[in-house]
């Protein structure tokens, strides 16, 4: 029910199925493809674009040429003065596209062949259509192609640029310049956004996105679903309802004003965390699941510091371990044996890396029920757990992992952890990690993916949030979404739908945070407290019915 996400090698084989399963002509792809471009087009400039006005179009021999050439035409016969620069001789347009140079040949759309040195400044442009190459494009620009690079990025600073399926240069698949990329004033991709597109790196390139469809049957979409999705309001809402246990869950969270709501029935949640120097930690923890709508939080931490902890929110409660300030595995039966009290638990949010806090985590695991709530594993928790791969036996699919890309990296690898490689190849990393340790994993980042265990009835869509807030990177911001994801898994979401609504509402809080501070100077927090909105405007700013009312 979310949105599809597809890599390159995907939407050829959308185009693929459609064509050989459905019957659908690629000609009439193109066709549609270039009037979607034109209606895009038309909005984004308006009449100043078609009557008298000169366009320039650069089309290269494959598809996207092809899409840029058929585009020309239509924009002749509104009375602009096309003129399609071709990268080579014509005589290398095959296919749909050659059909499509025809018939704009035939119409009298004026074209000239793009050499080194050509200049396109004489024309002078009132608009540039960037069709070089689109989402297929891999590898590296050749020289030829980066010189027409360079050349509309020249013109784009005295006119305006729309880009065909993708900025040419630019990467489907990373959203990387490979080396360089047309920096567009508009895009218009056909069918479904790319993943590459909604990565943080593709934005200075891309302008506005326009996601417009070309034909392509619904049917395809189910039979090949796409690798990726996107994490996103409507996505989310659809696939919430869609399923039955979520379904049930979110009546609660979507009308939270019942008459019948009390704190005992709208989550528990327990914390496991602080040490010295660390009590903050779960404290923001503890604020996440609270300002997520969890009923009542306890934070479980050693005796010597629940004073602490407490005096700091007097709304979360403390369950003192033992009466020092360090963990030890004497306490960890005693609170296993108490653990139905909550109905999710957050484990890690300042344990702490002294030998004993390692120790306390492996006791704990081990001394839990079978029946015991789901897990969330954050931080320390995370590092204990590289340390000491075998405790990953008593983790569960229902379980939660949200590790930054170095925690992502030491659980992969804890002899070589790479955390650039985990970075460059994001999406395989998240996968790994929800493959080797069997539940979901939650890869945090610009970018943020949420993977969950693959199987071979039951294959895995990542989940990609494409909201890139930088208010979202300061300390004890990740302590506030692992809060957070446990109260919702606390509400009886099932893990994957909590960690996607969680890392959803978080992200938005960091958006709405942007409307006071300048991306920088909010503390951690302050994220939390802009949880409330975040959750208001998913639920349609659901308020208390007004039973009173006259």
């Amino acid at each position: 029910m979310f949105d599809p996400l597809p890599l390159p090698q995907e939407m050829a084989r959308w185009d693929a199925m459609s064509i050989a399963e459905y019957g659908v002509k690629n000609e009439m792809l193109m066709e549609n493809a270039s009037r979607e471009a034109l209606a895009v087009l038309l909005a984004e400039w308006g009449e100043v674009a078609v009557e008298g006005q000169r366009v320039l179009l650069f089309a290269g021999p494959g598809n996207n040429g092809g899409d840029a050439i058929c585009l020309a035409r239509h924009l002749h016969d509104l009375g602009a003065r096309a003129l399609v620069l071709h990268m080579g001789p014509k005589s290398r347009y095959s296919g749909v596209s050659r059909y499509h140079l025809r018939l704009a040949q035939r119409v009298g759309v004026e074209m000239k062949l793009f050499s080194p040195g050509f200049s396109c400044f004489e024309f002078q442009p009132d608009c540039v259509v960037d069709g070089l190459l689109g989402t297929g494009f891999s590898g590296e620009l050749r020289p030829q192609y980066i010189e027409a690079v360079q050349t509309i990025n020249a013109l784009a600073k005295n006119t305006r640029v729309l880009a065909l399926d993708c900025p040419t240069g630019l990467c489907g698949r990373t959203g990387r310049p490979l080396p360089v990329a047309v920096q567009a004033y508009a895009t218009v991709t056909f069918a479904a956004p790319k993943l590459g597109m909604v990565l943080p790196p593709a934005q200075p390139y891309l302008g506005k996105l326009h996601v417009r469809p070309i034909g392509i049957p619904k049917a395809v979409f189910k039979q090949a679903p796409s690798r990726h999705a996107l994490l996103n309001k409507l996505g989310l809402r659809r696939t919430l309802a869609a399923d039955e246990a979520s379904r049930s869950a979110m009546g609660a969270i979507l009308t939270p004003f019942s008459p019948q709501l009390h704190k005992g029935t709208t989550g528990k949640v327990l914390v496991v965390g602080g040490s010295p120097g660390l009590t903050g930690a779960p404290l923001l923890a503890a604020l996440g699941a609270l300002r997520g709508g969890a009923g009542l939080v306890t934070v479980a931490c050693p005796g010597g510091l629940a004073q602490e902890v407490k005096a700091a929110t007097p709304e979360v409660m403390t369950l003192a371990m033992g009466s020092g300030q360090d963990w030890n595995t004497g306490v960890a039966p005693v609170l296993a044996k108490r653990i139905h009290e909550w109905d999710a638990v957050a484990l890690g949010p300042g344990l702490g890396r002294a030998e004993g806090s390692g120790e306390f985590l492996a006791a704990f695991l081990a001394a839990l029920p079978a029946d015991r709530p789901g897990l969330l594993l954050d931080a320390d928790a995370l590092y204990w757990l590289a340390k000491n791969p075998g405790l990953k036996e008593y983790l569960r699919p229902e379980d939660i992992l949200t590790p930054h890309p170095g925690e992502a990296a030491l659980l992969l690898d804890p002899q070589q952890p790479d955390t650039a490689s985990v970075q460059n190849e994001r999406s395989e990393a998240a996968q790994h990690l929800a493959d080797q340790f069997g539940c979901v994993a939650v890869l945090k980042g610009a970018g943020t993916l949420i993977a969950a265990l693959e199987t071979d009835d039951r294959p895995n869509q990542l989940l990609l949030c494409p909201i890139d807030a930088p208010t979202l990177a300061v300390g004890g911001a990740g302590d506030v979404l692992a809060g957070l994801v446990a109260g919702l898994a606390a509400r009886k979401l099932p893990a994957r739908h909590a960690a996607a609504l969680g890392v959803f509402l978080h992200a938005r809080a960091g958006q709405i945070l942007e409307n006071t501070y300048l991306q920088r100077g909010n503390m951690a927090r302050d994220i939390s407290r802009a949880l409330p909105r975040a959750l208001k405007e998913f639920t349609h700013d659901s308020t208390r019915p007004r039973h009173h009312d006259p």
